[in-house]
């Protein structure tokens, strides 16, 4: 017989705060024999993290209940960078509420609790939990008749909790020395061994109201976020990023320089881009369209709204109208009595722009020639997202996709592929961004369309494709849309942060649907196989990204205002004048600051607006034919001769520098 130990006996660094065991996630204090395969899971993990992050959470909702016994418990999740954790109390918590909480929090910590699982039956939960409306709804909510394991949605955030399949568990959190329980509650776990090892990386950061699971038909609850981190100095440095993030933030920084609002009359999730802000959108897309014309796409344009039938064909409506805005009856005739004499058709603002290219490809007779078609739009698309999910720019209702559909025989598959990837590369290394890593999304079988052949086969493709590239290749399991596996490139801004931006999607569901053949060399009608490609996810997205990545500084070559002239007085107005208007006949952006304000606070106006370069002029300047350069760092120039002035600013321009 083999002999039984459990985590601890395995693992002695204060490092490992889990075991898996067998791929399964435990406890260290969970029993194994010699046979089982066991391996450590360290706090600085990711894993470890979230187990960190969950503890948190139950630290913090013991905390709560402690001060407030009348305090309902929702749901204490880990997501990303943190955790939170749900209550339903009478009044809102207060930020001296948050402070009590803290200091509870920080006494459970040094007592060194244990997290110590048990596991129940329903039953016996129901009873020991009955004051607990929201864990009572979830263990009904848990595995069906097999015992399999239901994932439950919750909440606004898309995690995901799991409340037991074949086993239902509670957690105590009990003395070390006693073992007198000082708290419970249902969960699946694992947990770390005690409490003190939360240490002291973790911290509150905010309350916000939130609905139960999700939906605006339960009622609101107030919730707590909090972070939690492997050490002190972890959490510090997430706490500079957040520092930094929130100065970068696109929806300020948008109003600080006048690009783009929402206005209330307009509706949630609804932009309006502002004169300065047209300008970066602008060149954001002429960059892009210069691209697409020398890698050999050609350019289409769909209509914002068709009949359902089209979505109805495209899978659309079957497995994405959760997303779609309400369909609009239309065309619907009566006479005089009101008798319907015409039947009327539902109409929809299109979710997506493929089913219409679908139509383009289809409109007449395709030759295998004519293979690769590559077929691109900038097309404005529409899907409802709830309310609670809006974020600026970066989750809009209204958003303007730089979408493209590639057709394809299936020996050019891997090849287009492969060049779809470094066009991507190529381009988005234009805008500035550099630091990049590919993630592969794979079938979701419950939620997909195809045969098991076709998705092996275009998934495998893909991770040939991203293999062969030299970037780092992360798994996305079950992450892929229904008609086909999804190659996602993700990149870094100037702050560390990750964002989804360029994807390249094989799709074998969509010609089959709308029956799209060409004729190939051997005069047979053959199905194509289709390439779903967006390289900046949206217009909207990929302003935010890269307003919040320069900061709002943007390169020369996207700012809205390049140049702006200051007079040292108001007699070098003509001068400088003359100087810009050189630049604006080459196409340069320019304006000349002819207010009343001093030079100090038109050079501190300048800099605020994050213009690239400031021209001064004052009498020795005017005297040699010269201008001083102050640029947005402060450092400044002087004496600079104006033929080298201009040809500086062109260059910087033209090689899309930074300055």
């Amino acid at each position: 017989m083999s002999d039984l130990k459990t985590g601890f006996d395995l693992f002695t660094e204060r490092s490992v705060v889990a075991m898996r065991v067998n791929g399964e996630l435990r406890d260290l204090a969970t029993t194994v024999t010699d046979t089982d395969e066991v391996e450590a899971v360290e706090i600085s993990s990711p894993d470890g993290l979230n187990i960190l992050r969950h503890s948190a959470a139950h630290v913090m909702a013991q905390a709560v209940q402690s001060i407030n016994p009348e305090a309902k418990l929702g749901i204490g999740p880990p997501v990303t960078d943190g955790f939170y954790y749900d209550f339903d109390v009478e009044t809102p918590f207060t930020p001296d509420d948050v402070k009590a909480i803290n200091k509870a929090m920080e006494r459970i910590v040094k007592q060194g609790q244990r997290f110590q699982r048990r596991v129940v039956t329903d039953d016996a939960a129901r009873v020991e939990l009955a004051d607990e409306p929201y864990k009572i709804e979830l263990i009904g909510l848990k595995g069906g008749a097999d015992g399999a394991a239901e994932e439950i949605e919750l909440g606004d955030d898309n995690e995901s909790v799991e409340v037991g399949g074949a086993e239902l568990t509670i957690y105590d959190n009990v003395d070390a020395k006693t073992g007198e329980v000082y708290w419970s509650d249902l969960c699946r776990g694992p947990h770390l061994p005690s409490t003190r090892q939360l240490g002291n990386g973790w911290a509150l950061q905010r309350t916000a109201a939130a609905y139960w699971r999700g939906s605006e038909k339960n009622k609101q609850l107030q919730r707590i976020y909090g972070t939690a981190w492997a050490t002190k100095d972890e959490l510090r440095e997430y706490q500079a990023r957040l520092e930094e993030a929130a100065k970068r933030d696109h929806r300020k920084l948008g109003q600080e320089l006048d690009l783009f609002s929402f206005p209330d009359e307009i509706g949630s999730g609804l932009a309006v881009f502002h004169p300065k802000g047209g300008v970066v959108r602008a060149e954001i897309e002429n960059y892009m369209r210069e691209r697409l014309v020398a890698n050999g796409y050609e350019q289409v344009y769909s209509p914002h709204i068709t009949k359902g039938t089209l979505f109805e064909t495209s899978g659309h409506l079957q497995w994405y109208k959760d997303g779609m805005f309400p369909a609009m009856h239309l065309d619907e005739e009566t006479d005089a009595d009101g008798h319907v004499t015409r039947q009327g058709q539902d109409y929809y603002l299109k979710p997506m722009n493929c089913p219409f290219h679908n139509l383009i490809f289809d409109a007449r007779g395709r030759s295998y020639r004519e293979l690769p078609l590559r077929l691109a739009e900038f097309g404005t698309v529409y899907r409802y997202e709830k309310s609670g999910t809006l974020q600026g720019l970066t989750r809009v209702r209204g958003l303007t996709q730089d979408d493209a559909h590639i057709y394809v025989t299936p020996d050019q598959v891997k090849d287009e592929i492969k060049s779809q990837l470094e066009f991507v590369f190529e381009t988005l290394r234009g805008y500035g961004l550099n630091d990049f890593y590919l993630e592969l999304s794979t079938r979701d079988p419950a939620k997909s369309v195809g045969s098991d052949e076709q998705w092996e086969e275009a998934t495998e493709t893909l991770r040939q494709v991203g293999e062969e590239s030299g970037l780092e290749l992360v798994s996305d399991p079950g992450g892929a849309a229904f008609y086909g596996p999804k190659i996602s490139v993700q990149a870094r801004d100037a702050i560390g942060r990750t964002w989804q931006l360029s994807t390249v999607q094989l799709d074998f569901n969509q010609p089959e649907r709308f029956n799209l053949q060409y004729t190939a060399a051997d005069g047979t009608r053959q199905q194509p196989i289709m390439i779903h490609r967006a390289l900046l996810g949206s217009i909207e997205r990929f302003f935010a990204i890269l307003l919040e990545h320069y900061a709002g500084a943007f390169p020369v070559w996207l700012s809205p205002v390049q140049v702006v002239g200051i007079p040292v007085a108001e007699q070098y107005e003509d001068y400088l004048w003359e100087i810009l208007s050189t630049l604006k006949s080459k196409g340069v952006r320019v304006e000349l600051d002819s207010s009343s304000d001093r030079m100090p606070k038109k050079i501190r106006n300048a800099t605020l607006q994050k213009i690239p370069f400031q021209l001064i002029a004052g009498e020795d300047d005017r005297a040699n034919n010269a201008v001083s350069f102050r640029f947005r760092d402060g450092h400044q120039e002087n004496g600079i001769p104006v033929e080298d002035a201009i040809g500086r600013i062109l260059e910087a321009i033209e090689t899309k520098a930074q300055v």
